[in-house]
């Protein structure tokens, strides 16, 4: 069963999941860190971005000084926006 292709094809995307949190925990703590509280609201919109988007959003929250610069970044960076 393990070499299914069905069974790696759940495996990989229970690992691609597993990874996509990591890096929203990830951005979550550092946001936190360099603006504070981040409110529920910008937390699920962060929750909602790709993996790509979430790797982008790691290296600009390096300038970011206050809330408004997620905010507009978060705007800039939405696909149903």
């Amino acid at each position: 069963m393990r070499e299914s292709p069905l069974y790696q094809e759940i495996l990989q995307e229970g690992v691609q999941q597993g990874i996509q949190q990591g890096e929203v925990t990830l951005a979550l703590r550092q946001l936190t860190r360099r603006l504070g509280t981040v409110s529920p609201q910008l937390q699920a919109q962060i929750q909602q971005l790709s993996s790509i988007q979430v790797e982008a959003l790691g290296e600009a929250l390096l300038d970011f000084s206050t809330t408004q610069d997620l905010v507009a970044w978060l705007r800039s960076h939405q696909i149903n926006s």
